[in-house]
């Protein structure tokens, strides 16, 4: 198996978003990826598998709000 990596913002491009937020997303910890000096590397397995991780995360979403019922004022 080989470990293909690519640079930043080939990654951004290959995940389909923005190379600062794929940069944000990695100073804070929340994507897989590897720092050298003066470089950012990202490994395309890794990337698969978080977008998989995110993908499944998002299906068991809880509803960020739920209707009440009305109430009757006197």
């Amino acid at each position: 198996m080989s470990r293909v990596t690519m640079p930043a913002k080939q990654a951004a491009e290959y995940l389909g978003m923005s190379y600062w937020k794929l940069l944000e997303y990695a100073k804070a910890g929340k994507i897989p990826h590897v720092r050298l000096p003066g470089k950012l590397l990202f490994r395309r397995e890794s990337l698969d598998k978080w977008l998989e991780q995110q993908e499944q995360a998002s299906l068991h979403c809880e509803p960020e709000s739920v209707p009440g019922q009305i109430r009757k004022l006197s």
